[in-house]
């Protein structure tokens, strides 16, 4: 029962922390400084979760021709770079990656 208490509490402090900046902010209008830097936050955390399983997949760092996931990106970043389309960046990636280990 203290474990359910526990937990039930954790989700609630949780919700409150998403909830309460996004009520206090709702008829604001953000400076145009401020929306220009958030704009960036989706890619940091992109690219903060994509780089170490990218150049180290095995825990230590890898830039051989071996490392599938480093030919993966290859692909994949140009792909993002020209079109600026997340989905199909993510196709071409995990297309690139499924080829790449029927193939090698």
């Amino acid at each position: 029962m203290k474990l359910v208490l526990v937990i039930l509490a954790m989700g609630v402090v949780t919700y409150l922390l998403r909830v309460i900046p996004l009520l206090a902010l709702a008829n604001r209008r953000l400076p145009q400084w401020l929306h220009r830097f958030l704009s960036g936050v989706p890619v940091a955390v992109l690219a903060a979760f994509a780089a170490p399983l990218i150049f180290a997949p095995e825990g230590a760092l890898d830039i051989s021709l071996h490392n599938l996931h480093l030919l993966a990106a290859v692909p994949t970043v140009a792909v993002a770079v020209w079109r600026r389309d997340l989905l199909l960046s993510v196709v071409v990636g995990a297309a690139t990656m499924a080829l790449l280990r029927l193939w090698l």
